[in-house]
């Protein structure tokens, strides 16, 4: 069974990448690449609320793993001129968690909340106060005699960021002004993001190695900026450090990592359906079996980016390979035994 958080090309955030996220993070919406009618909404909800000397409202941002969420909350915090304090759901297991962070807030400032739809609910019901009337139920004592103080906090502003906006209740929901969705990016702007990152990390990279490098990257900025650091690795080691056409394509060779961003765990999946149970349908359990990954990783991980290329369907009966997947892999079409 393969760990998803080592793969190169896996959008979740590995060991190493915040120090390289952090370099070459933007600083402003100018900066900031792709993602254009967010920005555009984003910059009139800012200037509106820097208009009226007033905290923006609380901002929700959903989208894939590595399309720069955490990027877009620090940027906002820079255009507005606010502090941010950065935590997680996860990181805030009880309600007081919650309530020292709260208090310790200053009048403006921005807390970023990353993977907020797995707050506790009991943290959950803590926030809807103090999102709404910027206030803090505290229940001092217990049983009969408890009772409740509310405390009074400073105008801020929440920024929560989640994968899955679907297992975020309507209450929390409901609670946030602003909700932008980030989409995967468009190639064109991969490879602009490629060339910035180059520039700041001082790698010397040719403008059509930097388009082989784009069309890997999974239209998705964390992954690209992975494979360009490890495609300079390779020529420094195996040529004169300037990435070219011809070297990033031997590192990828060596990486393993097609011409689509398919890694070999993609391609076993889909030759899995194909060899094994002749192109589908195959059950999700079996397919899980038949290539020792789980369920739940097989359908949130792989599949989404194999249906994205056109090479996997679902049917009710299980997953189906398609003509597409049989082009890609190079294999025969089906039934009529013709290479596609």
């Amino acid at each position: 069974m393969s760990n998803i958080n080592d793969r190169l090309i896996s959008p979740i955030e590995r060991q190493g990448d915040s120090a390289l996220d952090l370099s070459l993070r933007p600083k402003t919406l100018r900066e900031y690449i792709g993602q254009e009618k967010v920005k555009q909404n984003l910059e009139i909800t800012i200037a509106a609320a820097k208009k009226r000397g007033e905290p923006i409202e609380h901002v929700l941002l959903y989208g894939a793993p590595g399309l720069g969420k955490t990027t877009l909350a620090h940027v906002i915090a820079n255009e507005i001129g606010a502090n941010i304090r950065v935590t997680s759901g996860p990181a805030i297991e009880k309600s007081g968690d919650l309530a020292a962070i709260l208090t310790n807030l200053e009048a403006g400032d921005i807390l970023f909340i990353d993977e907020i739809h797995r707050l506790p609910k009991a943290v959950e019901e803590i926030l809807y106060p103090a999102m709404e009337d910027y206030s803090l139920d505290i229940i001092m004592g217990k049983g009969p005699s408890a009772r409740t103080l509310r405390l009074d906090l400073p105008k801020f502003t929440i920024i929560g960021a989640t994968t899955l906006a679907s297992l975020l209740s309507a209450p929390l929901r409901d609670r946030f002004g602003v909700t932008h969705h980030l989409n995967f990016y468009e190639t064109i702007d991969i490879e602009k993001i490629i060339k910035r990152s180059a520039g700041i990390l001082n790698i010397e990279i040719d403008s059509d190695a930097g388009s082989e490098i784009a069309s890997r990257s999974r239209h998705t900025p964390r992954i690209a900026n992975r494979l360009l650091k490890r495609v300079r690795d390779y020529c420094e080691v195996k040529g004169d450090g300037r990435i070219s056409l011809d070297g990033s394509l031997e590192a990828f060779k060596m990486l393993e990592v097609d011409k689509l961003g398919l890694d070999l765990i993609d391609r076993r999946i889909l030759e899995t359906i194909i060899h094994k149970f002749k192109g589908g349908p195959v059950g999700l359990n079996t397919l899980a079996a038949a290539t020792g990954e789980e369920m739940e990783t097989i359908e949130n991980i792989y599949e989404p980016y194999l249906m994205q290329l056109g090479f996997l369907d679902r049917s009710p009966r299980g997953r189906i390979a398609t003509v597409l997947g049989y082009q890609h892999l190079e294999l025969e079409e089906p039934g009529t035994g013709k290479l596609i």
